[in-house]
């Protein structure tokens, strides 16, 4: 299959969708409501205890703006929220390219729409390793999944998307957007993608040392019985 090959793109992107699922909610309370000052017709997609904080940050306004994820792909969260964005309204919303005629035909196939901004970060795994007398089931039910997908599709679609995994660039974020109307420029999104990836690479390579220096045999011992 031949790649495609992106010829023309928007500078300025307006945030019309934003994708929200978090472990660290540092910040929500403040950044979330600007957005929506900035965009009143914002809307909001997001998951489990996430969802949770930003219907109690918005209140009643919430009703207008805040979807679950689950409602929106029309599948619900696996028990333990095992699965919640691996969907392909998610991934189409995320990759599409806005001069694509055939990933505008999917979106509109599907009931899709393009996700302009995806704030996600990552289970705490690093912190979860570090304490006294972890496990390894512990330590395996903190790796995360769905976040670095999202993280890394987004932050491949920089051409479109802006990727935010840390709560620091939340007010430059709010303050672009807020002089731009409501829109986002390739010079930030490109800096939060590299930022993105540079994010899930600390994460993987945090794992991948984790694996190294924890014994065969102690991964044994949790699961015998």
């Amino acid at each position: 299959m031949a790649m495609n090959i992106v010829e023309k793109i928007d500078d300025q992107v307006c945030v019309n969708h934003v994708l929200i699922s978090v472990s660290d909610k540092r910040g929500l309370e403040t950044f979330v409501p600007r957005l929506l000052s900035i965009n009143p017709n914002l809307k909001i997609f997001s998951t489990g205890g996430t969802f949770a904080r930003l219907r109690e940050i918005l209140g009643e306004a919430a009703d207008g703006c805040l979807t679950q994820v689950s409602d929106y792909t029309g599948q619900p969260e696996t028990q333990g929220g095992l699965v919640k964005t691996l969907d392909f309204k998610i991934y189409l919303g995320l990759l599409t390219e806005t001069y694509n005629a055939a990933h505008q035909a999917d979106l509109a196939r599907t009931q899709a729409v393009p996700i302009d901004m995806v704030v996600v970060n990552l289970y705490p795994f690093r912190e979860t390793v570090a304490r006294s007398g972890v496990t390894p089931e512990e330590a395996r039910g903190n790796i995360d999944i769905g976040g670095p997908c999202m993280i890394r599709a987004s932050a491949k679609n920089f051409i479109r998307v802006a990727s935010v995994v840390d709560p620091d660039d939340y007010d430059p974020i709010a303050e672009e957007l807020a002089a731009g109307e409501g829109k986002i420029s390739l010079a930030l999104r490109y800096r939060l993608a590299g930022k993105a990836f540079d994010h899930t690479a600390a994460y993987d390579t945090a794992i991948a040392r984790y694996f190294s220096a924890t014994d065969i045999e102690a991964v044994r011992q949790v699961y015998q019985g």
